[in-house]
């Protein structure tokens, strides 16, 4: 096993992930009264399929059955601030072409050369695009804590990254959880302009998230989030750029990650003048167009209200 578990981390970070862990397929027993309360208390806000497929949330076995082990993979996605100051503000993990493409190709080369290597080795692979608890298989595989923003925090790189997972039926040697070391800090608490975080830490709740009230929410942002927005059209870096531990992060050195022209150029009036041909021509390709055209024009509308 232990050999099995050094071909795939070798053949991981050769592919660029940076970070391989490796988890042992259980139920996650002791997420499920988490996961029934954030939704029971409505957290997850308009995204209904969060409720679906609950036990294959909490079970990798009944989501790929014969599964044996959990690979759990971070993708580098940071970069510095690349647009002018005026123009409203983009998450940086959207800068470039759409990360589920990129990543997917990836790992579709992955579970090959793992067969190459090693044999017949069946499973899935996945980049936020199943019902797989991404954190917590990350954390289980000693990648990083969940941090009281909620997000994978790893101590010398960050969490500027893209999760992805392989589950397969290979029993490989595990690695172990590390310690949370957000400690009393309470510097992504006090910086969300929104109060999704609660005071606690630990507990997102998602329909206060700027992020989702920019991307996931369809419908027009309610009035009492209008100047809040702190200018965020699509996403929102907040709780990860006052986090003391991104001090460690380094850029990404994927090119098909880096920021499109548009991005670099357009001021605050380009964006509000902006046609359906502009935005489609200038965002092909990037996760900008899950929001399309016209929930572009919606955030823009909530940005200009206060």
């Amino acid at each position: 096993m232990a050999q099995h578990s050094a071909i795939i981390k070798e053949i991981g970070k050769d592919l660029g992930f940076t970070q391989v862990g490796i988890s042992k397929v259980r139920r996650l027993d002791e997420e499920e009264n988490k996961l029934a309360a954030w939704l029971t208390q409505h957290h997850h806000g308009t995204m209904d399929w969060m409720a679906n497929h609950f036990e294959k949330r909490l079970d990798p076995a009944k989501l790929v059955p014969g599964a044996r082990s959990v690979v759990s993979l971070l993708y580098n996605y940071h970069c510095e601030n690349v647009q002018p100051d005026d123009a409203p503000k983009v998450a940086t993990y959207a800068y470039g072409r759409d990360y589920h493409k990129v990543i997917r190709n990836k790992l579709k080369e992955y579970i090959g050369r793992i067969r190459e290597s090693i044999g017949a080795v069946e499973g899935r692979c996945f980049v936020d695009s199943a019902p797989v608890m991404e954190r917590q298989w990350a954390r289980q595989s000693g990648l990083g804590w969940l941090g009281k923003n909620t997000l994978l925090i790893h101590p010398r790189r960050g969490s500027y990254f893209f999760l992805a997972e392989l589950i397969i039926d290979l029993p490989l040697e595990p690695d172990h959880p590390i310690k949370d070391h957000c400690g009393t800090c309470t510097a992504c608490i006090d910086a969300c302009p929104t109060d999704a975080i609660d005071k606690e830490g630990y507990l997102l709740d998602a329909s206060k998230c700027i992020s989702y009230l920019t991307i996931e929410l369809k419908d027009r942002i309610p009035p009492e989030f209008h100047g809040k927005m702190e200018n965020w059209v699509f996403g929102c870096d907040i709780c990860q750029q006052v986090c003391p531990w991104n001090r460690f992060a380094s850029p990404h050195e994927d090119e098909a990650l880096s920021a499109k022209p548009a991005l670099k150029t357009m001021m605050e009036r380009d964006w509000k003048e902006m046609s359906e041909e502009v935005f489609e021509k200038a965002f092909a390709g990037t996760p900008l167009k899950r929001a399309k055209y016209q929930g572009i024009r919606k955030n823009l509308e909530a940005l200009n209200r206060r």
